[in-house]
């Protein structure tokens, strides 16, 4: 088992031994138990793969090596929130359900999940006071990737095909020729007729996307890759079967995927292929994320949009109240919101256009209120809360430096990235801006400015949904990267650790900041 996971091992004194869920083998990855993993002192190895560089040498120390795990855990949404799932229990937060009556108390920490894909965890402080604000660190668990569609089945020449679906503005060139294989949900029958919510992860390449040949297309590389969507983007599954054998062969083909698909799931589900009853299946590129560049200085991996910001924020909050100590002076509540759907507007019940902030902060407030809610008492919470969407910045691109506004070219190593833009596609302003940049100041942590060109369009993220729906201070930051929306990302390993401890300094030291601002 240790083979097929190949956890990071973090540089720590002594062995450390932590309780956590792991996957019984790699085949029957929905297998979870409640096991002891260790973690000793060596080097940090970089990634799962077993062909791994060394030397992990950063600011953060083994937020790094861990980051790294996480992306290798989480090929899918659903992944990322199970195994942020996984860490926040293994480090005493409490799973609630909202479908249940809610008993909260200060000095608490707790959380929730939303279709397996969205998360909300929070602790409160132990000096809170009913009306005192929220302090949030939201970002997304979804990437831009290929979805089988519904019915994936189909065959051309001699081959079988699965039919897919673009999500998000990927960057679709670069899911040609790589190794591709399948993760997702999957919901399976059980034996006493009830229906079972499962995560798979087939880790053998499947499928490949593969290019013309140059002899086929010379003009190529004068007129540029142009590939059609729907047509040219359809993955090789499998030879087709011929005929004559697919008449009495148990795998020929019938129903919405083919069968030699859903035989593989089921071998990985451990259950028959008729007890499958819905699939939810992503594309995902099989290449380990790692370490790279001269100095081992840059991170190469898919999903860095956003997952890390994501992990980091999620570890900034768990150690910001990790000891007893920890919440002992905090008069706010800290939180972390990981929304889905942000690649393609947010606008579903797991994305950040959904009430789902703004619900958790009513209940958490009424139920701390133990039954006395004065006039407002949850607005005005609000209007004493400070958002930090945290989502991935465009660095400075070296061969097309000109696409960038000459005075904000953010660049790897020099921090993270605060991002303005007039026309509200990011939620920053002057004072939001001031009030987070103050709490890189104290703790001596850079901050680069990003806006973009006036003759190019600007992106968007989720601060500015979620500021006009919940109608809270945000402030727009990210981490620099490259490639992104590609299937392989890259980014600064110290830009990393810079993110950890700003996220973390956020929450230990704003309330004591946001007291100084005065309104005249």
């Amino acid at each position: 088992m240790a083979a097929t996971l190949a956890r990071v091992q973090l540089l720590r004194p002594s062995p450390v031994v932590r309780p956590s869920v792991i996957f019984s083998n790699c085949r029957h990855r929905n297998a979870i138990d409640f096991r002891v993993r260790k973690f000793h002192t060596s080097r940090i190895l970089c990634s799962q793969s077993d062909q791994t560089p060394e030397g992990c040498c950063s600011p953060g120390g083994s937020i790094v090596g861990d980051l790294l795990d996480y992306l290798n855990e989480s090929w899918t949404q659903f992944h990322a929130t199970a195994e942020a799932k996984r860490q926040l229990l293994a480090s005493g937060f409490h799973l609630l359900n909202e479908n249940d009556e809610w008993d909260l108390k200060p000095g608490g920490r707790y959380f929730f999940t939303r279709n397996m894909s969205s998360l909300v965890a929070f602790a409160v402080g132990e000096k809170y006071t009913i009306g005192n604000g929220f302090h949030v660190i939201a970002a997304h668990t979804d990437s831009p990737c290929l979805k089988l569609k519904p019915k994936s089945a189909s065959s051309k020449s001699c081959y079988q095909m699965v039919n897919v679906q673009t999500y998000g503005s990927g960057l679709w060139h670069t899911w040609f020729d790589r190794d591709l294989s399948v993760a997702g949900r999957v919901i399976v029958r059980s034996s006493d007729g009830s229906y079972l919510q499962k995560l798979v992860k087939v880790k053998k390449p499947l499928l490949r996307i593969p290019t013309l040949a140059i002899h086929l297309d010379r003009t190529v590389n004068k007129d540029g890759f142009k590939p059609n969507l729907e047509t040219h983007l359809i993955p090789i599954f499998a030879m087709k079967l011929e005929e004559a054998e697919s008449k009495s062969n148990v795998l020929s083909p019938k129903g919405p995927h083919h069968l030699l698909l859903m035989k593989v799931l089921s071998e990985e589900l451990s259950c028959s292929i008729d007890d499958i009853v819905s699939i939810e299946l992503n594309l995902c590129d099989t290449q380990p994320s790692c370490l790279g560049g001269g100095n081992d200085e840059f991170i190469f991996s898919g999903r860095l949009d956003n997952l890390a910001s994501s992990y980091c924020a999620l570890r900034a909050l768990v150690d910001s109240c990790k000891s007893s100590t920890d919440l002992s002076s905090e008069h706010a509540i800290r939180m972390v919101a990981l929304f889905d759907n942000e690649e393609v507007g947010s606008g579903s019940i797991q994305g950040a256009g959904a009430p789902t902030m703004f619900q958790a902060m009513r209940r958490i407030v009424g139920c701390l209120a133990h039954g006395y809610i004065s006039e407002g008492v949850t607005e005005r919470a609000i209007r004493q809360s400070f958002l930090v969407s945290a989502d991935m910045a465009h660095a400075v691109h070296p061969n097309f430096m000109d696409k960038h506004e000459e005075h904000h070219r953010p660049e790897m190593q020099k921090g993270l990235v605060i991002k303005y833009n007039a026309n509200q596609r990011y939620a920053t302003s002057d004072v939001t801006a001031f009030l987070f940049k103050e709490v890189g100041r104290i703790h001596d942590l850079p901050t680069q400015e990003f806006v973009v060109r006036n003759d190019m369009g600007c992106g968007s993220t989720i601060g500015p949904i979620l500021a006009s729906g919940v109608g809270i201070r945000t402030v727009d930051c990210g981490i620099a990267q490259l490639s992104m929306h590609s299937v392989r990302e890259i980014c600064a390993k110290e830009d990393i650790g810079i993110a950890y401890k700003y996220f973390k300094a956020f929450y230990q030291t704003f309330s004591s900041i946001d007291k100084k601002l005065q309104v005249d």
